[in-house]
């Protein structure tokens, strides 16, 4: 019945009319490990075709786990006659312990491991995670399933230069860290990238220990073409930021990319409604440049509580940009309410800064601000726990 649905939907949405590009080896983005010689292929009628797709599809969906929605989406992109490679790659996946909604996973994000070679495209990826860079065989499972693209790169080539060459600057333990994060180091042209950029770093002045946090934080940014990288460089230096400091290099990541500019956009017009001037911003990006990757409603819903709820000077903030980084729910409101509860009582000045409520570890706050005065404000607890409301300003 369900075969029949899909066998309907394919004639349907056209699938007759398209199927003939789509068993055409050179319309599909096949590696060079999982390619199919254009001779092995063969004309097939209408009906052929239509009957190998259902059968793709009906595959997909009983041996891989997909939806049928997604089966019909993958089929697009890999092709079979016969299941017998299809089989043997998912035998080895299972052998290898990946769970079925992993395997289900990686089908649906990279469906032309289905035409893989098993022992020599998929095997020295995963024996390369948990022999050379030594992380657990559970995270090695997510993190391909996560990122398949990892079984595409070339262990020689690609992901043992990069090892070797990130070890030697942040230590092996934090590159296995960046192995399970799916690092973008691995996943860009090494020599053409990450060497010279490196290297580009080194020769402005950017000191080892700065240039080893940007490779463990900021791959990303590290990762960028090499004439883009530079433009980026220059423009954090015409900024003022110092290559000697370590916020050159998160000014470095938050220039970066068409997305984090796109970000920094709109978290100039979030600033702009709420009162900051041009050297507003400018000073707080140039305490934290991370300021200006915030979402809107992070900025709006810090600065609506502190200043609409306690009365702040929303162009003060732009002196203390690290406020706007901590939890609203589970730190600026409690705190705050303490701290306003205190000053209606007459117990603390209302000129403290907000660094002095919302800075310190919580244990030295509930010193500083709620155990000091349990016993003549009883209900201080609730109010930091959420259990009762302070009056607004």
């Amino acid at each position: 019945m369900l075969l029949r649905s899909i066998f309907s939907r394919i004639h349907k949405s056209q699938f007759l009319n398209n199927f003939s590009s789509l068993a055409n080896v050179n319309s599909l983005p096949l590696d060079s490990e999982t390619a199919i010689s254009p001779s092995k292929l063969k004309p097939f009628s209408a009906e052929e075709n239509a009957r190998d797709k259902v059968n793709v599809i009906a595959y997909l969906i009983n041996s891989c786990g997909l939806s049928p929605n997604m089966a019909i989406s993958t089929s697009k992109k890999v092709h079979f006659d016969i299941p017998a490679k299809p089989d043997a790659v998912l035998n080895f996946l299972a052998e290898h312990g990946f769970s079925k909604s992993q395997i289900a996973e990686l089908v649906r994000k990279r469906p032309l491991i289905l035409l893989s070679d098993p022992e020599k495209t998929l095997l020295p990826k995963i024996e390369f995670f948990l022999q050379w860079a030594r992380v657990a065989k559970a995270d090695v499972l997510r993190t391909i399933a996560r990122d398949p693209t990892f079984l595409t790169r070339s262990v020689e080539n690609q992901l043992i230069p990069i090892y070797n060459y990130l070890k030697d600057i942040i230590g092996a333990e934090k590159v296995a860290n960046l192995l399970r994060r799916g690092s973008w180091s691995f996943k860009r042209p090494f020599a053409k990238r990450l060497i010279p950029n490196v290297d580009f770093l080194r020769a402005v002045g950017v000191p080892n220990s700065f240039i080893a946090f940007a490779l463990y934080h900021y791959p990303e940014a590290i990762s960028q073409k090499h004439d883009q990288f530079r433009e980026t460089v220059a423009e954090v230096k015409e900024m003022g930021f110092d290559p000697l400091k370590s916020v050159f290099v998160v000014a470095l990541h938050a220039c970066s990319g068409g997305s984090n500019k796109a970000l920094r956009a709109r978290c100039y017009e979030t600033y702009r409604k709420w009162g900051w001037s041009k050297d507003d911003i400018y000073m707080a990006f140039k305490k934290h440049p991370h300021c200006m990757l915030l979402s809107e409603k992070k900025i709006s819903g810090v600065l609506s509580f502190l200043v609409t709820k306690m009365g702040c000077e929303s162009r003060l903030i732009a002196r203390q940009p690290h406020i706007l980084f901590y939890s609203l729910e589970k730190r600026i409101i409690p705190r705050c309410s303490v701290f306003h509860l205190l000053s209606l009582k007459g117990l603390v000045r209302k000129d403290k800064s907000l660094s002095t409520i919302l800075v310190p570890a919580e244990k030295k706050f509930l010193d500083m601000f709620v155990t000091k005065y349990a016993e003549e404000v009883p209900q201080l607890y609730d109010v930091y726990n959420g259990k009762a409301v302070v009056p607004e300003v």
